[in-house]
């Protein structure tokens, strides 16, 4: 089972990509996320941009820090 978040600014994590997905939540925004397994097994589903996750693929690692945007490694 996983969490669903978004993340906060002062949040910090480190990943690898599992699945990537959007959806239209609310019917009229695009909301776009990706799905990661963490460096200590947890998986977690964290809303991202859509800018990153175009930039983006399975597979890949993923690393947010405390004060700055997610970035592809």
């Amino acid at each position: 089972m996983f969490n669903s978040r978004k993340f906060g600014r002062d949040d910090s994590w480190e990943g690898v990509i599992v699945k990537k997905s959007r959806g239209m939540l609310d019917g009229s925004n695009m909301y776009h996320f990706i799905e990661l397994r963490l460096d200590d097994d947890e998986t977690v589903k964290v809303r991202i941009s859509r800018r990153l996750w175009k930039s983006i693929a399975v597979g890949d690692r993923i690393v947010k820090r405390p004060g700055a945007d997610p970035a592809k490694v």
